[in-house]
């Protein structure tokens, strides 16, 4: 008999329907939250079962587990533990550990992958174009490299998993993948549900746009909402929105759960994720809401006021324009933007600012990330250009 203990995510979920694929009813599957498997793997632990084997994924334990499956390893018993989080990388120490987080190519791994390798290498599955497929969704889904590689359909597959409930998914999914000479597609039913949902979470994203606040926690820059759903959705489009954001913090603190998302290469939201106890990937991380976190990310922000979004329809008042750009903060400062000598100055509230910039991005950045500004409107561009032209013909006058 086999134990599989795994993530109750997407990719975790996936390693379940592998293992359905592999072991049909010899396997017994758990899917725990990231704080509920060592709990599993203690108990699994306190009675092992005689000629079992158990395989853990997407997830690692704690120190204790680790050397209660090492002993337990050591005395005879059947473990492997596959993972792709570097958190988890010292696991490889032990011959029962196997974490990889990227492949020799340089694509990123996922549990689903690494565990869809492993039967195929132990002959417990057969390729097949539908499971390939399936597969590579998955792991282009859980590595964010959707976008990149243009393939929609992995973040559609995640949407699915989220409509319906994990036995429904897990139902249909090992259904769809007994056809072996079919690529893995939707259903015309699901395209039609997905295409709704997608609708759906425009407007929840449009909305929480609104609610971003803005602050600087540990020399970072980040950017806070509160979300109960849709966060990776919410964590992309943000992040994208405001490039100035080293990183973007979802807080569900009904659930008691912090996400963390960026788009940067230079951030990794694992090691802020690790500070307080949580783990994941460079861009895509979560922990428990403790009490440092709420402090941090709750309490000392909850009376901070939403950053507006920049206007979107103006003709006159553009980014980068060679006539300058204008912007204001809740402080109700303005700050100007232009080019002189090729190079980009900042003024506030017409006092210059020491700072000089080689490009018009990096202007904005120090602009966006000092003040917490935004990009205004044309009408007050139109009035603000008006009034320095007012001032300057004034000091001519009494130059004169």
């Amino acid at each position: 008999m086999y134990h599989l203990y795994t993530h109750n995510d997407l990719d975790g979920v996936s390693c379940g329907i592998l293992a359905k694929c592999a072991f049909g009813e010899k396997v017994e599957i758990r899917y725990n939250s990231i704080g509920g498997l060592n709990d599993q793997v203690a108990r699994y632990l306190e009675r092992p079962k005689k000629k079992s084997s158990l395989i853990i994924t997407d997830l690692s334990v704690n120190e204790q587990n680790e050397r209660g499956l090492d002993a337990y390893y050591r005395a005879g018993g059947k473990v492997l533990l596959l993972d792709h989080h570097k958190t988890a990388l010292h696991l490889n120490e032990y011959p029962w550990g196997k974490v990889q987080v990227e492949y020799e190519n340089g694509k990123l791994a996922s549990a689903t992958s690494l565990l869809y390798e492993h039967f195929i290498q132990q002959r417990l599955l057969k390729p097949t174009k539908a499971l390939d497929d399936y597969v590579e969704l998955v792991r282009l889904y859980d590595t964010w490299e959707w976008e990149k590689a243009g393939r929609v359909e992995a973040k559609r597959l995640n949407d699915l998993f989220f409509m319906v409930s994990m036995e429904e998914f897990e139902e249909t999914m090992l259904e769809r993948l007994e056809d072996d000479d079919q690529p893995f597609a939707f259903s015309d039913f699901e395209d039609k549900i997905l295409n709704i949902e997608e609708e759906r979470i425009e407007r929840y994203v449009r909305r929480k746009k609104r609610e971003l606040v803005q602050t600087y926690i540990h020399d970072r820059c980040v950017g806070i909402v509160h979300a109960e759903s849709y966060h990776s959705e919410l964590g992309h489009e943000l992040g994208r929105d405001n490039p100035h954001l080293d990183y973007i913090a979802i807080l569900n603190v009904g659930g008691k759960k912090m996400s963390l998302r960026t788009i940067h290469d230079h951030i990794d939201v694992s090691e802020i994720a690790a500070r307080f106890g949580g783990g994941g990937h460079s861009k895509a991380s979560g922990c428990s809401m403790g009490e440092e976190v709420y402090r941090l990310y709750v309490s000392e922000t909850f009376t901070m006021e939403p950053v507006r979004p920049d206007a979107f329809k103006n003709k006159y008042n553009l980014k980068d324009s060679p006539f300058g750009t204008l912007y204001e903060n809740r402080k109700e400062q303005q700050i100007f933007i232009f080019s002189s000598d090729k190079e980009w100055e900042v003024d506030v509230d017409d006092q210059e600012c020491s700072e000089r910039f080689s490009t018009f991005a990096q202007a904005e950045r120090f602009v966006k990330r000092r003040f917490s500004a935004w990009l205004v409107r044309d009408e007050a561009y139109v009035h603000y250009l008006m009034e320095q032209r007012s001032d300057k013909r004034s000091r001519a006058l009494v130059l004169v």
